[in-house]
């Protein structure tokens, strides 16, 4: 299996942001890690070893990035306001060199999947909203869309475009709608510990409302908010359903 690690110094950021790539071919499924993990974190937990399978048949090629979360939403040390602003230049980092690197990567034509667990999920749904002309779809497994989930309570208009739950449902560009629509989105929860299908629920009814075509799955009260239940979900989901 091809493993290799890029890294360069983000404008968006400022700082050096590395990324792992597995695989040679396919698709590219783009990973935000958990909460404030970092790049290699879904070959720590191994989540990569499962999906080898499919990386090894020339299904999918795996870009994972870095983390900031703990420079934004997860420091509480920081002014709301300035994690709002730290939120939207990794929106940045990822649409302005992230995609660039993928498609430099791959091909202009390659599909991009993003792909996350817990608040990994979140931003990957985040980043396809926002920019379905430069992603093609979302993997999204034990996520909560609120981002009120994760603020401590700030709120301000930054906030408002960064929480899918807010402003999915005032969404009214007919382009960006269709764009949506046309994006393969799967919402994956179990109902075990420290999950929140009612919360996906909740997510999936808004994009009913929308009429955006998606695929939410609840799994057991035997299916937790852990790697077990990850490792179980990825590789189904990338065999059957993409």
């Amino acid at each position: 299996m091809v493993r290799e690690i890029h890294e360069w110094h983000s404008p968006a950021l400022n700082k050096e942001m590395p990324v792992a790539v597995y695989g040679h071919h396919g698709f590219a499924l783009l990973m935000i890690p958990t909460a404030a993990a970092d790049y290699l974190e879904y070959e720590r937990f191994e989540l990569i070893d499962h999906l080898k399978p499919f990386l090894e048949a020339g299904k999918l090629k795996i870009f994972s990035v870095n983390s900031i979360n703990n420079e934004s939403w997860l420091n509480r040390q920081m002014e709301g306001a300035h994690k709002a602003i730290r939120q939207n230049q990794f929106n940045a980092y990822m649409f302005e060199e992230v995609v660039p690197f993928v498609k430099t990567m791959t091909s202009m034509d390659t599909p991009i999947i993003t792909c996350g667990a817990s608040f990994g999920a979140f931003h990957a749904m985040n980043l396809f909203l926002k920019r379905p002309d430069l992603i093609n779809g979302v993997i999204a497994m034990s996520g909560v869309y609120d981002l009120m989930e994760y603020t401590h309570g700030f709120y301000d208009e930054q906030v408002y475009f960064n929480s899918p739950m807010h402003y999915i449902p005032n969404l009214a560009d007919h382009d960006t709608l269709e764009q949506i629509r046309r994006g393969k989105i799967i919402l994956a929860t179990g109902s075990g510990k420290h999950e929140d299908p009612e919360a996906n629920k909740r997510f999936s009814n808004v994009l009913h409302g929308k009429s955006i075509p998606h695929e939410l799955e609840v799994w057991a009260e035997d299916i937790h908010h852990d790697w077990p239940t990850w490792r179980k979900m990825l590789p189904y989901f990338i065999d059957m359903k993409c």
